[in-house]
């Protein structure tokens, strides 16, 4: 074979090649809405909203709290959430999630993973951590599938 045959198969190769590839998604938009999610879902905490909470979990979500049992499904998460984030309000406290930390979406599946702050009404921090929401997209809608988190702080004797 000449040189030029080999060179053009070697391109017609590559050409074919490249053209399986699969394309690279842009995964911006869906991770901009998963990174509003935190903020959003600690303003309606802090206002003490069970019914937009609730609202950002699909109905076989889970949630996992920390020192207490899973709540799976929308009715266990609203009565966890209504009851914390009224304990929460009757001590003065505030939960703050200022945005999102790591955020990534791969298909159907995202997450996002941060840091919180709990503060006192003057504002000194009561409590700190972390926590990680897997989000889930159906019908073109992201909403939490999983989600936890944890206190830095040690446990209380």
């Amino acid at each position: 074979m000449s040189a030029l045959r080999i060179a053009t198969a070697a391109t017609a190769a590559l050409l074919m090649l490249a053209g399986c590839q699969k394309a690279v998604d842009d995964t911006s938009a869906d991770e901009a809405v998963i990174r509003m999610s935190a903020p959003a879902w600690a303003a309606a905490y802090n206002a003490g909203d069970a019914d937009a909470l609730v609202a950002m979990y699909w109905d076989d979500a889970v949630l996992q709290p920390p020192g207490a049992k899973a709540a799976a499904g929308r009715t266990a998460i609203r009565a966890f959430l209504a009851a914390d984030c009224a304990a929460t309000r009757g001590a003065g406290l505030t939960m703050n999630i200022p945005e999102a930390g790591a955020v990534d979406a791969s298909g159907d599946l995202a997450y996002e993973a941060g840091s919180y702050t709990v503060t006192d009404a003057s504002g000194a921090t009561v409590d700190a951590g972390k926590y990680i929401g897997v989000f889930q997209k159906r019908d073109g809608k992201w909403l939490y599938i999983r989600d936890t988190w944890n206190s830095d702080m040690p446990p209380a004797p």
